[in-house]
Order: structure tokens, then C-alpha cells, then sequence
């Protein structure tokens, strides 16, 4: 990874993203390809992962308020990461390795895009995410919320149409789509719990089951969301049909975005504690301990991506 500039803060960073350095990579998936990602090649989890963990260490050690999204996004990927190794978990794990990458790629590009001041190149939803955290302005469940508004709502389904619908063999990929849902129902209650431990103490405040369920639930709609998204930009006979099926996926994912930058607004619960210096306080604390409630795969490292 090349680094223009040394860090003058976590939010002040210049990155080259690391999508370019990976020569003949594009978002298609193509089996025979000669590129590890485009090809789906085990070996692309790991660069994967350590992107996504490079953005976490970095932010994370800050106690920037953009760390929350990173490290839900570190421990998907390493559970995906546990559950491919798992025979017969998937029907087709290249295809699924090239997913994971591209989905990672949307996220980085439009971090290291909004890093560097290219506004221009982010979109609208992202910025939402990205502008609440350094304006520190929400809650931590806040952070994590609109980030996951921004790649499921916005990106999963431009990633799911550029990558295609369908496996290695012509088959349609949603039976493996959907078998994420298994992990990331079990991955929600360590990540809530994680999160709140390490960086904002309040994102465990209703961490119960019901709490957990609905999280869940709310994540599952949105991802199926996606892909019924995918399937009309698919589908679309031209172009500009195809245009209107992206502008309402960008409308959508705003709107989401705006509700909840007022619904997890800081301000909104100052009498419970909820406010800017005593989350950074904590999270100056706590930030690099190791998470108590271990994940299905282990107990991760706070930073770094061993996993015991």
C-alpha cells in the first residue's frame, strides 16, 4: 500500500486505494482470470483482510468515531473467512471469495476517496457515513448503522450486478448469498458487545435478544433488498432504464441515511450519557482490549487478524 502523506491524524490520512494496485482487477467475476480477486482465489481474503484491518488499526488506535464500521467489517470478513473452510458451507466459494472482494473495494474506495477530499467520487450515502463520524455527531450504533446503510442499501447491489448473479458454472449465486445470513445472525450479538466494550459504551445499553433479533432482521431485509435491486439493473432494457434503477438505490439509501442521522443524533440523549467525551474517554481507555464474548470463529485479536 503506497501512502502519500504521513498521518496527521486518522482522519487526515492520504491512501492510494488498494483496488488499483492489483492489476487487471475489475468488478466481473472471471474464473480464469490471471488476477487473484477477479478469479476468486483464496488468496484474495487475505488481501482483503488486510486492507479492511489497516483501516481499523488506524482508526481504531485514534479512537476515531469511524472505527465502528471498520471493525464490524474486519470480523465479517474474518467469519467468512472460518465459514468457507467449512465443507459444503457454500456451493461455490471462488465466486463468493471475488464477492467478498469487490463488496470490500466499494467500501475502500469511497473511504480512502473521502480521506483524500474527493468528495465528488463519493456517493451521497457514504458521505452521510463518513461526515457524522469525523463531526462526530451520532452515536456509536449510529456509526455502525448508517456505514451498513451505505454498503447495503447503496453499494450490494451495484457489487452484486458488476460481479454477477450468477456462479461459476451459470448457476444463480443466491442460495450462497443467502447462506451468509446464517453467520451474520450469529456474528450480531459478539459484534454489539465488542463494539460497545472497546469503543462506545452505549452500543450495549439494549444489547438483549430481542435487540439482537431485530439488528438481524433489519440487515436481512436490506441485503435481500439488494439483490432483488441487482436483478433490476439486470434487467433493465437500456441504459437509461437502467439509470432509474440507480437513482432510486441512491434515493433510498440517502432517505435511510437521513433518518438516522437524526434517530441516533448525539444530542437527542444527553441525560443518558451519550455524549462526545465520554465515548472518546472510554474508547482511549478500552479501545485495544481483546473482546470478551468470544465470535462462533474465536476470539479475535483487537487489531491484526489472528483469531484464537
Amino acid at each position: 500500500m503506497l501512502v502519500c502523506a504521513a498521518p496527521a491524524s486518522a482522519d487526515l490520512t492520504l491512501y492510494t486505494p488498494w483496488s488499483s494496485v492489483l492489476p487487471g482487477w475489475n468488478d466481473q467475476f472471471v474464473p480464469s482470470s490471471d488476477n487473484l480477486c477477479a478469479a476468486g482465489k483464496p488468496s484474495c481474503l487475505s488481501v482483503t483482510l488486510n486492507e479492511q484491518t489497516r483501516i481499523l488499526n488506524q482508526t481504531g488506535k485514534a479512537c476515531s468515531h469511524l472505527a465502528v464500521f471498520p471493525l464490524a467489517y474486519v470480523r465479517m470478513t474474518q467469519t467468512y473467512g472460518w465459514t468457507r473452510s467449512q465443507s459444503g458451507y457454500y456451493d461455490d466459494v471462488p465466486y463468493m471469495n471475488h464477492m467478498d472482494a469487490v463488496f470490500a473495494k466499494y467500501y475502500t474506495d469511497a473511504y480512502y476517496n473521502w480521506t483524500n477530499g474527493d468528495r465528488a467520487d463519493v456517493p451521497q450515502a457514504w458521505l452521510y457515513a463518513f461526515d457524522a463520524a469525523k463531526g462526530k455527531t451520532v452515536t456509536g450504533a449510529g456509526d455502525l448503522f448508517l456505514g451498513m446503510n451505505a454498503h447495503i442499501n447503496r453499494d450490494l447491489p451495484f457489487v452484486l450486478y458488476a460481479s454477477g448473479l450468477v456462479n461459476s458454472d451459470g448457476a444463480s449465486g443466491k442460495a450462497d448469498f443467502d447462506a451468509v445470513e446464517r453467520w451474520l445472525n450469529d456474528d450480531t450479538a459478539p459484534l454489539l458487545a465488542e463494539a460497545a466494550q472497546r469503543f462506545d459504551p452505549t452500543m450495549d445499553d439494549t444489547n438483549n435478544a430481542l435487540t439482537n433479533y431485530g439488528s438481524f432482521q433489519l440487515v436481512s431485509a436490506w441485503r435481500e433488498g439488494a439483490w432483488r435491486n441487482a436483478e433490476l439493473l439486470a434487467a433493465a432494457p437500456n441504459d437509461a432504464a437502467r439509470a432509474l434503477v440507480a437513482q432510486q438505490i441512491e434515493n433510498n439509501a440517502n432517505l435511510i441515511a437521513q433518518g438516522m442521522l437524526a434517530g441516533f443524533a448525539v444530542n437527542n440523549l444527553p441525560l443518558l450519557g451519550q455524549t462526545n467525551a465520554a465515548r472518546d474517554a472510554y474508547c482511549a481507555a478500552h479501545n485495544g482490549e481483546t473482546a470478551r464474548q468470544p465470535y462462533p470463529m474465536g476470539t479475535p485479536a483487537p487489531y491484526g487478524n489472528k483469531v484464537s
